[in-house]
């Protein structure tokens, strides 16, 4: 049964925040075909110096529609994982305050997440202190304490280059182990942790620059016949400059370790355990064949009641 997550604060008087105040916008440019009269005035000579410096093409002005433009049958995919890690206080425990967790959003292979997140914002149980909590920077994670376990909403915002959606995860809190892992430890905490991939689909010129060569991006070939324009300064990734991944993180030895080997066995692992089954419910179907009618009615098998545990595999 879930309990609250913190004993009940004591009501708080609701408080308005006030909006900030837009800044006044500036007098438009009026841009007219027709350019104003003007009093004819005689040119002076010009030095040989000024007409070369006169003749010099200026440079041409970078397109803006080139930084926005989408690449068809292009998708960059990031794999993430969102998850928790919870600590038993062990004598410090009390009735209240039972345990210290961490909720945090990382990349499969800890680099850097900042290069497409903005911010995250986690809501947790209303009973917390400010219940909203938005991290704008890396780590994206918070750490709190309480006894309860509970549902924690987990919203993603992109750079605006990345994606105008935000993206709306949810995981579970988890305090307490599962009764086959033994009892509680300090020394062992309780992680639970979801594996996925976020797909951008016909991401923009400039997402596709910033990112080729991010580690923590798969960043498929182009299309035959497709070329992109070498980035510019503004293009240079931020990540170089300073690291924000998580591969010296305090609670790094206790990440799961996600790879497509380990999928592989964990998907041929659960392939053997329904192989097993299906086994074992075919002999029991087998010999209720071989059973006169009576006897399949005092043993309460059926082959109905196998083939619906057949088909629930």
């Amino acid at each position: 049964m879930e309990q609250p997550p913190s004993s009940p604060p004591p009501p708080a008087a609701a408080t308005a925040t006030a909006a900030p105040t837009p800044a006044p916008a500036s007098a438009p440019i009026i841009l007219s075909d027709s350019p104003p009269a003007a009093a004819a005035v005689a040119e002076p000579a010009l030095t040989a110096a000024q007409k070369a410096l006169r003749s010099k093409p200026a440079r041409a002005p970078e397109d803006p529609d080139k930084k926005n433009k989408k690449l068809k049958d292009v998708e960059i995919s990031f794999p993430i994982v969102y998850g928790t890690i919870s600590f038993w206080l062990g004598k410090k425990a009390s009735e209240y305050n039972s345990h210290k967790w961490t909720v945090y959003i990382r990349s499969a292979t800890n680099e850097d997440l900042s290069v497409i997140v903005k911010r995250v914002v986690f809501q947790l149980h209303p009973s917390f202190t400010n219940p909203t909590r938005v991290v704008e920077q890396p780590p994206f994670e918070l750490s709190e304490s309480g006894w309860g376990e509970f549902e924690i909403a987990i919203t993603l915002y992109f750079h605006s280059d990345v994606c105008e959606k935000r993206l709306d995860l949810f995981h579970q809190l988890k305090l307490y182990p599962e009764e086959d892992a033994g009892p509680q430890s300090t020394k062992k905490p309780v992680v639970v942790e979801t594996y996925d991939e976020v797909v951008f689909p016909e991401p923009t010129e400039a997402f596709f620059l910033r990112v080729q060569n991010h580690p923590a991006a798969t960043v498929p070939r182009l299309p035959p016949g497709m070329t992109l324009s070498s980035p510019g300064p503004m293009e240079l990734m931020s990540h170089d400059k300073k690291r924000f991944d998580t591969k010296d993180h305090s609670l790094s030895q206790w990440f799961s370790n996600f790879s497509e080997a380990d999928e592989l066995l964990k998907l041929a692992a659960a392939r053997q355990q329904v192989q097993a089954h299906i086994a074992k419910l075919r002999r029991q179907l087998s010999m209720i064949e071989g059973m006169p009618q009576q006897s399949r009615v005092i043993s309460g098998l059926s082959w109905s009641t196998v083939w619906a545990r057949l088909m629930e595999w």
